[in-house]
């Protein structure tokens, strides 16, 4: 395995896991057997952002608009979520990876919720990698209910309307506490963000790469990686000036 340095690697990297419905249409197959082999690319990115030493490991899973998809291809993706909890949090806990699943939870079914629940609290202390799933996430709703939260303080009287800063709505968000994605990687060839992490993103770092999610493995994170390391981060300022 390629193995890349990490006293310069990322602190936290989303990804976008894009094309696993291509992915099985190419080869003759239903979607669902692309978001099958998909959970073993899951499996592979974990393991290599561990080997890298990444703190911070946030994937886009299920979009609220993934509803709009037919009924038996959410469904499967709904099973899947189900069954890597059930399959994989006992090896990832093991691991010391801590699980966070973020969106909203409402429109889920209860067991589902109380699944969830018991994956974070059984996680919680863990340290070794912190893997955030979005499910059932939208940044457009996820700003609105930031917002929702803000102006609840602001009408109770527990904030200051003249006090709210960008960090005040950071911290209103689902990932609240963590930092912003340095890199943000997206496979399938497609080059957007699909309402993910739009406020985190403000200066994360691309990469598109043109393997479908069923292909990605520890190869294509460190190619990833290796490009987001050859770029210079300036936050808005201009280039160092060397003497």
């Amino acid at each position: 395995m390629t193995r890349v340095l990490q006293s310069s690697n990322p602190r936290h990297v989303a990804i976008i896991m894009d094309g696993n419905g291509r992915w099985a249409s190419a080869r003759g197959l239903p979607r669902s057997a692309g978001h099958k082999v998909g959970v073993d690319a899951v499996r592979r990115a974990v393991r290599a952002a561990s080997d890298f030493g990444i703190e911070f490991l946030t994937i886009y899973s299920f979009s609220t608009e993934n509803w709009t998809r037919p009924k038996t291809e959410v469904m499967f993706l709904l099973e899947l979520l189900r069954r890597f909890i059930s399959q994989d949090v006992a090896e990832l806990h093991a691991s010391g990876v801590k699980i966070q699943i973020i969106g909203d939870r409402a429109n889920l079914d209860a067991k589902l919720v109380r699944m969830i629940e018991d994956a974070e609290r059984l996680t919680a202390e863990n340290t070794k990698l912190k893997l955030t799933v979005a499910f059932n996430y939208g940044s457009r709703q996820e700003l609105v209910r930031a917002a929702q939260k803000i102006a609840a303080q602001v009408q109770s009287g527990t904030l200051n309307s003249d006090s709210i800063t960008a960090d005040t709505l950071s911290q209103s968000l689902d990932t609240a506490g963590m930092p912003d994605p340095d890199l943000m990687i997206r496979t399938g060839g497609e080059e957007r963000i699909s309402n993910f992490l739009l406020w985190q993103c403000a200066y994360a770092e691309f990469v598109f790469v043109p393997e479908f999610w069923p292909e990605f493995n520890a190869e294509i994170f460190a190619r990833a990686v290796a490009e987001y390391n050859a770029r210079e981060r300036r936050f808005g300022g201009v280039k160092a000036q060397t003497a």
